[in-house]
């Protein structure tokens, strides 16, 4: 039987993984995205167009292949049906392969307003949330308050909703949040759910598993970065998921012993968005050429984001949490033009030596860089790993020794077809 291969992100998300899903999808039948929500924003670009996905998996452009929304996403209807419009306008049937599990939780109107209530209700101590209300319908779920996709089948949903509502409604006046959400909000929240009445929900752990039985190959697509993790992110400066490769075991309804490979994608250097730890941050002019050249900006909230050295330390951790097996690197062609790299190989805590990231966020880390010659070549026209510029390799062949694991995949530019395979 086959086994599940998981794409994820090693860093604090934007690493690329949409893009790479999309060069990846056609050697898989069935794509599913295994947590997160529309905080998400996986870009694609090919024939000079640019896609921003935030729900639907990376895919969705293979007519032939099965996407699935698992049970470990939280869904917001509203966002759901404006992404397959936009879909729609673009000669994209989304409906025609998308099944949605009928235990994914719904992101209500008022889980917005409490997520900017709760967020504003921080002051200074503001962690940065994309305020799509992911955070409050993880915590409803957890506290098996949630609605769920299958339950918009049940004759009782509407009671169902209007009584989740209330209790947010109640929990924003007592935190002197922002206005509840307004009659217009609402009314087409309800009209996207009348529309997902209409799509394929499916008990996605039975058809995943079926998936499997038939032979075909399945690809799990992890959402943020795995720095991001609700446990092994820099918490509290995380997101609401399990974004490391166990999530996609709980946010699918597979064993263990079902995962494969493990795709590890990573930045030729790092970004953040947000507030948290950033350790090889760059405040400088260096800092803001890496923005600029690699048009750092949010694709969910179009924020800038920060920019920074690669960070081996993280890089390794994350590899060892996540039992990757195969990395890929992303934007290399955004560093062609520097003349010296600088990588963090380890960090100096409060002084000391160290190659583990501390457990307090606060602490006061030292990146300690090794530093490489740039290869100062345009390489986004090479498509053969033969052509590329030596230093280049060499940039690569190091990172493959400080982590154990080999680079298989170099991405040179945005679209699906700059992507360099390795052997």
């Amino acid at each position: 039987m086959n086994k599940i291969d998981v794409l994820l992100g090693l860093q604090w998300g934007d690493e690329g993984k949409g893009k790479v899903v999309d060069a990846l999808t056609q050697h898989y039948n069935v794509v599913a995205r295994f947590q997160g929500g529309a905080n998400a924003g996986h870009s694609l670009e090919f024939n000079g167009i640019k896609h921003v996905l935030h729900l639907i998996p990376s895919g969705i452009f293979h007519p032939k292949t099965i996407n699935i929304i698992g049970n470990g996403v939280v869904l917001d209807p509203a966002i759901l049906v404006q992404e397959i419009s936009e879909l729609e306008q673009m000669g994209v049937d989304a409906t025609k392969n998308l099944h949605i599990s009928k235990k994914a939780h719904l992101i209500l109107p008022t889980h917005r307003a409490l997520d900017a209530a709760l967020e504003q209700a921080k002051g200074d101590n503001k962690i940065g949330s994309t305020l799509k209300g992911i955070g409050p319908t993880y915590t409803d779920k957890t506290a098996r308050n949630g609605l769920r996709v299958g339950d918009i089948l049940r004759p009782d949903f509407d009671a169902r909703y209007k009584q989740l509502r209330q209790k947010h409604l109640d929990t924003i006046a007592q935190l002197n949040g922002p206005v509840a959400p307004t009659q217009a909000d609402e009314d087409a929240w309800m009209r996207a759910i009348d529309k997902l009445r209409s799509y394929t929900l499916i008990d996605s752990e039975y058809a995943i598993d079926q998936h499997l039985s038939d032979g075909q190959r399945v690809l799990a697509e992890g959402a943020q970065g795995s720095l991001l993790d609700i446990d092994f992110g820099s918490y509290p400066f995380v997101t609401s998921s399990n974004t490391v490769c166990a999530g996609a075991c709980t946010g699918m309804g597979i064993a263990p012993g079902r995962i494969g490979e493990v795709y590890g994608i990573f930045k030729a250097y790092c970004t953040r968005v947000g507030a948290g730890p950033f350790p090889t941050e760059l405040f400088d002019s260096t800092g803001e050429q890496l923005r600029t050249i690699g048009a750092e900006f949010g694709a969910t909230t179009g924020r800038p984001r920060r920019c920074g050295w690669l960070d081996l330390v993280a890089l390794r951790y994350a590899i060892m949490v996540n039992g990757v097996t195969q990395l890929i690197m992303t934007k290399a062609d955004v560093l062609d033009t520097f003349a010296s790299i600088k990588v963090a190989t380890a960090y100096r805590v409060d002084g000391q030596l160290t190659n583990q990231i501390p457990y307090n966020t606060d602490a006061r880390i030292e990146p300690v860089y090794q530093e490489f010659a740039g290869w100062q070549t345009d390489i986004t026209s090479i498509r053969c790993e033969s052509d590329l510029p030596q230093r280049l390799l060499d940039y690569v062949r190091f990172i493959e020794e400080q982590t154990g694991v080999p680079v298989r995949i170099i991405s040179v530019g945005p679209d699906r077809n700059a992507t360099i395979m390795r052997g």
